[in-house]
């Protein structure tokens, strides 16, 4: 199930998401047509190495940031374009509504802190890893996490494909969210204790989700009953 677009109108406009779209993209050009020696020797210089994070100690190739750091630079970089297009496409569907609700600071600050819990899930999960982490998976299910406690009967439009059965569907957040919830469970819990090599860092999608459903408990604005009664005393 892919989302295309939620029947969810903001009331802002969503200048940080915009933002943290445009600056994914930025740096992913950069790091594929502009990094020298391409993306590959940035990723283990920019992306979070749990090894280095966990044992103090920047391995070679040495970081282009303190090690701590690259919790955050991580959080910008992509392994490809499918990596990419995908991480957007769910922050763009989602994120704007979360940014409404927060307020643009607060949706920002919400972000990062989604992003850098996400990391420290996967770095308890894969404590002696080398391997980099990069993406900016963390970050945006925190913000599918906040959105589906926000808006769960929010009407999504999702492609849905099942062999050969290819149609687009109004559905609630609720049942394509806690689908999505569901794949990173199994699929963390499948490959748990596996070898770790290139791949899918589930316990970090499932730790920024979770972070993000109940930190948004907490940051959410709260309703202020005299706007309403005003805007009812304006439409007499």
């Amino acid at each position: 199930m892919i989302p295309l677009k939620d029947e969810n109108p903001s009331s802002t406009i969503p200048f940080i998401n915009t933002a943290l779209i445009l600056a994914n993209i930025y740096v992913f050009i950069y790091q594929n047509f502009f990094a020298p020696g391409g993306s590959g020797p940035l990723f283990f210089r920019l992306g979070s190495i749990p090894y280095e994070l966990t044992h103090f100690v920047d391995i070679p190739p040495p970081s282009l940031v303190p090690v701590p750091l690259t919790i955050f630079t991580a959080m910008f970089m992509h392994g490809g374009w499918i990596h990419l297009i995908s991480n957007m496409l769910f922050l763009w569907v989602f994120g704007n509504n979360v940014e409404d609700v927060l307020g643009h600071i607060k949706y920002l600050f919400f972000y990062m802190v989604c992003g850098v819990l996400a990391c420290f899930i996967h770095i308890f999960t894969n404590i002696n890893s080398q391997v980099p982490s990069i993406g900016a998976s963390g970050a945006i299910a925190g913000v599918m996490g906040a959105y589906l406690f926000l808006f769960p009967k929010a009407r999504i439009k999702t492609l849905v494909i099942f062999i050969i059965f290819i149609k687009i569907l109004r559905l609630p957040a609720i049942i394509i969210l806690g689908y999505w919830i569901l794949i990173q469970i199994l699929s963390g819990f499948a490959e748990f204790g596996l070898p770790k090599g290139a791949g899918i860092a589930w316990f970090a999608h499932i730790g920024g989700f979770f972070s993000g459903f109940f930190l948004i408990m907490i940051m959410k604005k709260r309703r202020r009953p005299y706007r309403r009664n005003r805007a009812r005393k304006y439409r007499k």
